[in-house]
Formats: structure tokens, sequence, C-alpha cells
């Protein structure tokens, strides 16, 4: 292949202070493809951010200047680049609280480098499928004509009240990514009922008995424990 024709690479940026955290991405990263560049503080990361375009960045909520959920308000104020946090295990109010500022996703430590990578693309893919993505929307036997709000199950139509298609849709647009509690709430209830859980559990159990055919072999909504839910997304 000529030099000139060959694809440019994707580029991350790895905003994480610890030397061997930074080490283990950019090794992982750059045998999957990528072009990595690191930053050891929210700071840097954001001088980094301003003044070279990455596809993705993977942002530590513990760095040593200031937090990376500042990082991440600051950088939402002006850029829609996909962020996946890096999170502890234990900390729920954390990941709520990122994704509610407007994270892509999150990974656990300590993480499996496959699921950090299929993650990576699935931001990635969902960034850049943005507002062209299509409008029908197909999983499994099921299939969902968002321009005519044609719902079919296995070439059956499937009735479903104004509601529960609003959340449907809802999950639909941001296909394989977490939806924290609020942020489904808000955006399918409105903004005074963002702790009105019981209308999600009832309504997102009505969901799962009609659109989920086997839901113990491949569920269609995922829960994501203490955090929120997401729509299953084939091929991450």
């Amino acid at each position: 292949m000529n030099v000139e024709n060959r694809p440019i690479p994707l580029s991350v940026l790895v905003i994480d202070d610890e030397t061997q955290m930074q080490r283990l991405l950019t090794i992982a990263l750059e045998a999957a493809g990528y072009l990595v560049t690191t930053a050891g503080s929210g700071q840097d990361g954001l001088r980094t951010i301003a003044y070279h375009r990455h596809d993705l960045v993977i942002l530590d909520l513990g760095l040593p200047d200031i937090s990376g959920l500042l990082v991440l308000k600051q950088l939402r104020e002006w850029s829609q680049t996909p962020v996946i946090i890096l999170t502890v295990h234990d900390a729920e109010a954390e990941k709520v609280e990122a994704l509610d500022t407007g994270a892509d996703d999150y990974v656990t430590k300590p993480f499996n480098t496959s699921e950090l990578l299929a993650r990576v693309r699935a931001s990635i893919r969902r960034a850049n499928q943005g507002q062209s993505r299509e409008p029908v929307f197909c999983q499994g036997d099921l299939k969902v004509d968002l321009t005519a709000r044609r719902v079919m199950l296995q070439g059956e139509p499937v009735k479903l009240t104004a509601k529960e298609y609003a959340l449907l849709r809802l999950f639909i647009l941001h296909a394989g990514k977490v939806l924290t509690h609020r942020q489904i709430l808000r955006e399918v209830w409105g903004a005074g009922h963002e702790n009105d859980t019981q209308y999600l559990r009832v309504y997102l159990m009505r969901l799962r008995e009609k659109l989920e055919l086997n839901p113990a072999a491949a569920p269609l909504f995922l829960t994501e424990p203490g955090v929120g839910y997401r729509l299953a997304e084939g091929g991450a």
C-alpha cells in the first residue's frame, strides 16, 4: 500500500497520573492501532485537547490537580469528544455523576483490556454516527422504524404506549451507551421526575415483557447496577 493512501490512525488521549496505568493503556491501545497521547494532570489534559484533535479521551477521576469530573465538565462546555471514565469498583456515585456530566461510558478498575478496547470502539462508532444514525434500528428479531414510529418483533407489530415508545426511542438513540436513572427520567418524564425511579422500573419491565424473547440468553436492556441501563448493541 502506498504510504499516502494509508488511513490516518484514530487518536486517543489518556489523562491519568499513574505512570504504570499510562504505560498499560498505551501498550494496549497502540497494539490495537490507535495513536496515543498521555497527560498526567487535568490541566495538561485540557491543554492537550484544546490544541490537538482527538477521537476519544480516557479520563481517570482521581487526578493530582483538579478532579476528573471538573475536567469533564469543562470539556463538555466546548467539545463533544467521547470520554470514557476510569473509576474504582465501589465508586457508583462517581459513575452516575460522570455520566450525568457527559461521559459516554466508564470502565471499572481493575479492568479487562479486551473490554476496554470494545468500549473504545463502541464510543467512537457512536460519535461517528452522530445525527446520521439510521432511522431504522435492528437488533435480532426486533426492528424499530423511528421515522414511522413502528415497532416490529419477528415480523409482527408490537403495540407500545406513548411513554413506552419514548423510553425505547431514547435507548435506541443511545444504543450501547450507559444512561443513568436520572438521565432517563429527565428525558422521558421531565425534570420534575428525576427521582421517580419507580416509573422507570415499571415501564422498563413492560418493555422487557413485550420485546425480549429470551431475556436470559439475549437480554435487550442491560442493567448497570447502581447506575442505570444500557441498550444491548451488537458488534462492539
